[in-house]
Order: structure tokens, then C-alpha cells, then sequence
């Protein structure tokens, strides 16, 4: 019976030197936080309910390495879905050399998500896509009339 269990899920090879990436959360850039809480960024310059999805779209479209992981942060207090969340980012190299040379710390790569997710098109036009939604979902759900 373990044997099944075990072969059901498939184990995705993660990359080399995985474990020495550093781990991000978005209650670490989340404006309504307050430090005990877990923010890390100034709160200038961190974002309002920033989601983990966010930080991968920012962070893969600027070129970095990055992986979601299905964990919670410890000083969360809610443990619902929308709070789920961790991303895995490939800050340096096997040597030991930023992989990017503007980003020399986690710092530096928080203080660029916070920046970046503000002017991802989900935060523009967010209620071009709810309208869009409503109108795919009234469609086909009313009454037959006789």
C-alpha cells in the first residue's frame, strides 16, 4: 500500500544547489504588516496584500530563477488559501556570485518585488477582469422562458 502512495505523486528534480536558495514570503513585503509581524522592507516602500503568485510573476519575468512551494508563514495568522505561499529564489550562484548584479542581497530583491507588483496588469485593471467574470458568468444560467 506505501509503495502505491509513494509512485502516485511524481518527484520533479529541483535544480542544483535548490536548498541554498533564498526563501521569500509575502507577508515579508506586505505594507500591513508591521515588523513583529514579519515585514522586512521599510514600509514605504512595501505593497498593500501582495500575493505569492505576484512575486512569481515579478520575479520570473525579470529574469530570475524561481520556484513556489505550497507553505505557510509562521507568523500568518490566518491559515487560509490566499495567505498559502512561499517562493524559492536563485539569489547566487554554485560559486557564490550574484546571479544578477543589481541584486546583491534578499533585500534588494524584496525591495524590487514590492516596487514591481503595483504595475502588474492584474493590479491596473482589476475590475476589468471582475466585470469580465460577471459577464461570463451571467451567460446561459437564466430561465427558459415559455
Amino acid at each position: 500500500m506505501m509503495a502505491a502512495a509513494a509512485t502516485a505523486r511524481p518527484v520533479t528534480k529541483l535544480p542544483d544547489g535548490f536548498d541554498r536558495w533564498i526563501c521569500l514570503y509575502p507577508a515579508y513585503i506586505n505594507k500591513d504588516k508591521s515588523r513583529a509581524e514579519g515585514r522586512r522592507i521599510p514600509k514605504d516602500k512595501a505593497v498593500s496584500a501582495p500575493t505569492c503568485k505576484e512575486m512569481l510573476d515579478v520575479l520570473s519575468s525579470s529574469g530570475f530563477q524561481v520556484i513556489g512551494e505550497r507553505k505557510i508563514y509562521c507568523r500568518e495568522k490566518s491559515k487560509e488559501p490566499p495567505y498559502w505561499g512561499r517562493v524559492r529564489v536563485q539569489l547566487k550562484n554554485q560559486a557564490g556570485e550574484p546571479v544578477n548584479p543589481k541584486f546583491s542581497s534578499r533585500e534588494d530583491v524584496m525591495i524590487f518585488t514590492a516596487d514591481k507588483i503595483p504595475q502588474l496588469k492584474t493590479r491596473t485593471n482589476p475590475k476589468h477582469s471582475q466585470d469580465a467574470q460577471q459577464q461570463q458568468g451571467k451567460q446561459g444560467k437564466g430561465k427558459k422562458k415559455k
